[in-house]
């Protein structure tokens, strides 16, 4: 950005010599800041990056954003130097306000997602289904906090005719704060779900901290799983659009495909699972929105790829393993194994803790084990973990533990089904097993 356009965008006070046309370069961070760029320093819990200005000038940063004059004792000995120096009451508010002058410089559709599961499975499905027809750009992996939404705008090209937002929270207030500065066009929520109680509290503060997404939407089309607690708490006057798995007619499946028909139109994808289709809605509904024909949607639901840890079907020394341990929660354990139950005789599920469940955590746990149970009886299971344990035995408190078990007792004949919380790092399981 144009160092004026960087004044302009978060109202700071300068001191230093500059062109105000000279184009920058912005870096939060001083381990990979190039000489010419400028330093924007952030500030959480357990660091501040104002510590480091003196570092970053060092290393060629031509300035840096501070909050405070005190911060900078060598402030005037470096602007000799000729650098330059925004002062703002916030740098993470000044990031975000950067990235929202850049946003609406460049102005692509934005298409903003949330839910308590499968936002990332739906981002990364609604990107490969416009990407039939646009320019496309999504946020990576799953940064989808403030900052991850900043580094998402500003990697975006300059190009790019549509911007897929993946935005997650912790609390009230969080997505709000996504949504001010993304300013979307369509607004995705995949369901409300479980994950955060034990921050939040109950279902409806969940429902009210994701349906925080509308809040500064400029677009008119708001897309939803069908759940009336949405239905009930979103405040969205203009096109509203539910779906759920009852819309359409399964036609095929296996745990690596479905084929399905929605709207009288066959589609096809390359992953198995109800709740899989039910993404594939809201990406369908969203090309059709954004102007795709039906084989351009068609096209780019057949070319959705699993990211790694979701739903990825790996073979491990002769073992076949599919993984889907990027996260977990009640609701995505479920439709985990009821895509695992209709579809295979022959399977091992390996089923881990799953976080973040607060104060009623072993009750969770316990009450999926019941549901499982309550399905099928004779399950095919073993757990890793201390709240897993709860679920079902046998249990192994270590992932150690848990592979030379299935190293001495389960047959190469058997699929394996991974599924828990990402801070069970289930990923050393296929590790080990090579």
């Amino acid at each position: 950005m144009k160092i004026s356009e960087l004044i302009e965008a978060t109202g700071a006070k300068v001191f230093g010599n500059y062109d105000k046309d000279l184009d920058v370069r912005i870096s939060t961070d001083t381990r990979t800041i190039k000489s010419g760029d400028l330093y924007l320093p952030l500030k959480g819990v357990s660091f501040d990056g104002e510590k480091f200005i003196e570092q970053a000038i060092n290393k060629g940063a031509i300035g840096a954003f501070y909050t405070s004059i005190d911060s900078i004792s060598k402030r005037q000995e470096w602007e000799n130097t000729f650098s330059l120096f925004l002062q703002v009451p916030d740098t993470l508010t000044a990031y975000l306000q950067l990235a929202n002058y850049r946003r609406k410089k460049l102005n692509p559709t934005v298409v903003a997602i949330t839910g308590s599961s499968g936002k990332t499975t739906t981002k990364e499905i609604v990107a490969s289904t416009l990407e039939s027809k646009y320019r496309v750009f999504k946020t990576p992996l799953n940064h989808n906090n403030e900052v991850g939404l900043c580094q998402t705008i500003f990697e975006m090209p300059n190009d790019t005719e549509v911007l897929v937002l993946e935005m997650g929270m912790r609390g009230l207030g969080e997505i709000e704060l996504l949504s001010k500065y993304a300013e979307p066009d369509i607004t995705i929520i995949s369901n409300v779900g479980t994950a955060h109680i034990g921050r939040l509290g109950s279902r409806e503060n969940i429902a009210k901290a994701k349906c925080e997404i509308v809040k500064y939407q400029r677009g008119d089309v708001f897309i939803a799983h069908d759940d009336e607690l949405i239905k009930k708490t979103v405040e969205f006057d203009k096109d509203k659009l539910f779906y759920s798995i009852r819309d359409v007619n399964i036609i095929e499946k296996d745990v690596n495909y479905s084929k399905f028909e929605y709207k009288n139109n066959i589609y096809e994808l390359n992953v198995g699972g109800d709740f899989n289709i039910e993404n594939a809605i809201s990406a369908i509904n969203t090309g059709m929105k954004l102007g795709l024909n039906i084989k351009e949607i068609q096209l780019g639901l057949k070319n959705y790829k699993p990211i790694e840890k979701r739903w990825e079907a790996v073979n491990v020394n002769g073992f076949e393993i599919i993984n889907d341990s990027y996260n977990a929660n009640p609701e995505s354990m479920r439709a985990f194994v009821d895509t695992i139950f209709e579809l295979y005789n022959d399977y091992l599920l390996i089923l881990g803790d799953m976080g973040e469940l607060g104060d009623k955590e072993v009750q969770y746990h316990k009450e999926l084990g019941e549901y499982i149970l309550a399905k099928n009886a004779k399950v095919n299971i073993i757990t890793v973990g201390k709240l897993s344990k709860n679920i079902a035995e046998p249990n192994f408190e270590t992932i150690e533990d848990a592979v030379e078990y299935i190293k001495n007792n389960v047959s190469k004949k058997i699929k394996l089904f991974l599924k828990a919380s990402r801070s069970m790092k289930f990923e050393r399981i296929i590790e080990l097993l090579k």
